[in-house]
């Protein structure tokens, strides 16, 4: 173990590391810009309640692509080269991401055309998601895995939640800027995907119907319940407590500090989870992973809670850096349970389940939190949502007690606790 080499000295992973994070931070940084036109364009006619619903919408359009299509890119992760699959979703999403920067440049923006898009996003994201994933063990030596994951989770979780940081200070500074910059992001990301080299592909099963290889990847979701309880905690924690969705919300109407103070709100969940990942990378998670979890998630549901009834910037921003901070725990332990526990010619089909998931937790989450705003008002929504995922959390506890009593992310540990 001591042997095994660091995943970045290896040249198709540093590769695969650098395009997902500057793929990642991109279209987090797009997202979040999105948000901000939609809502910026929605006030010019309606209300706070009326247009934070809206907000929440695009958020259900990116997730509705994803739900139609988890059946069919697991299997295609599983059956064609992976490197392939996100070059051709990387390639869209660059398209895409001019095509906005140029109807903002030319003042041709719209709200239809702003949905169109965010649908794309969706669609990209749904294919690649697995493929990113699945594609990781593929570029390292088993022994160097966890480290890897850690290492992968720092380009996916800090691009995921520091990326909206950067689409708000772009933006801060001149749209034009932010779509040029995230133009340009997404086409180096790119051009990295390229520079990965020949990669093992496992061989696909041909004894076996394609839709029943499908069904294959959520039975084992079913199956392993240490893997399902790590999924659905997160889905519905994030689905209930997840509050970026309404930071523009928060930024203009609630904490009034424009779109300066939005891009900074925007960079502390980012923040958080950044020093978290680099701290995983350094000394990876090896003992008590269960219940580290479960304290993880509390603490982002405290973390959120306080947010939601916060009225000072500063608070504000501590909250959302604790809160990703605590955020990137759980994903740590979720990768490395579904990485570790899954057999490679199933990686793509588990990864899309869990893709999924993600994308419930965070899209349709971000519709929940329009649709509890346009209800409770956006103070009401974050407040209704903390509290709602550490009543989540605790039954979690008792329900999945396998959870509770993980103590590593081998899976040999876990089968020798099962028959005990």
């Amino acid at each position: 173990m001591s042997d095994a080499p660091h995943p970045l000295k290896i040249g198709n992973f540093r590769a695969y590391f650098v395009a997902r994070l500057a793929t990642t931070i991109a279209v987090s940084a797009q997202a979040i810009i999105i948000g901000w036109q939609v809502y910026g364009i929605a006030r010019e006619t309606l209300d706070i309640k009326q247009a934070a619903f809206l907000l929440g919408m695009i958020g259900l359009v990116q997730f509705v692509p994803l739900f139609l299509l988890t059946p069919l890119v697991g299997l295609v992760a599983d059956t064609f080269e992976r490197r392939w699959i996100v070059r051709g979703t990387s390639a869209l999403l660059t398209i895409n991401a001019a095509v906005l920067g140029f109807l903002t440049w030319s003042g041709a923006l719209t709200l239809p055309y702003l949905f169109v898009a965010a649908v794309l996003v969706g669609v990209a994201r749904a294919f690649s998601g697995p493929a990113f994933s699945a594609l990781a063990p593929n570029l390292v030596p088993r022994e160097t895995l966890p480290t890897a994951i850690a290492v992968s989770s720092i380009a996916w979780q800090t691009g995921t939640i520091a990326g909206p940081s950067v689409g708000g200070v772009l933006y801060a500074i001149h749209p034009d800027v932010a779509y040029g910059a995230i133009s340009a992001m997404l086409a180096f990301g790119l051009l990295m995907l390229f520079l990965i080299g020949k990669v093992p592909q496992p061989p696909v099963q041909k004894d076996r119907h394609p839709i029943h290889r499908v069904i294959d990847g959520f039975a084992y979701v079913r199956d392993n319940r240490l893997v399902l309880a790590a999924i659905t905690l997160d889905l519905f924690v994030v689905l209930l407590a997840g509050a970026t969705a309404l930071l523009p919300v928060f930024a203009r109407d609630i904490l009034h500090v424009g779109a300066d103070g939005f891009g900074l709100l925007a960079a502390g969940m980012g923040i958080g989870a950044a020093s978290g990942s680099i701290w995983f990378s350094i000394k990876p998670m090896k003992t008590e992973v269960g219940l580290k979890m479960l304290f993880a998630v509390i603490v982002f549901a405290l973390a959120i809670l306080t947010f939601g009834l916060s009225r000072n910037f500063w608070l504000s921003f501590g909250a959302l850096v604790v809160a990703g901070g605590a955020d990137m725990v759980s994903v740590y332990v979720r990768q490395s349970l579904i990485q570790l526990h899954t057999p490679d010619e199933m990686r793509g089909r588990v990864g899309a389940v869990s893709m999924l998931t993600i994308s419930a937790s965070n899209e349709l989450g971000e519709a929940e939190s329009g649709i509890m705003a346009s209800i409770l008002g956006p103070v009401g929504a974050v407040v209704f949502g903390g509290v709602a995922a550490i009543g989540i959390t605790i039954a979690w506890a008792r329900l999945f007690p396998e959870l509770r009593h993980a103590r590593t992310f081998d899976p040999k540990d876990h089968a020798h606790t099962a028959t005990n």
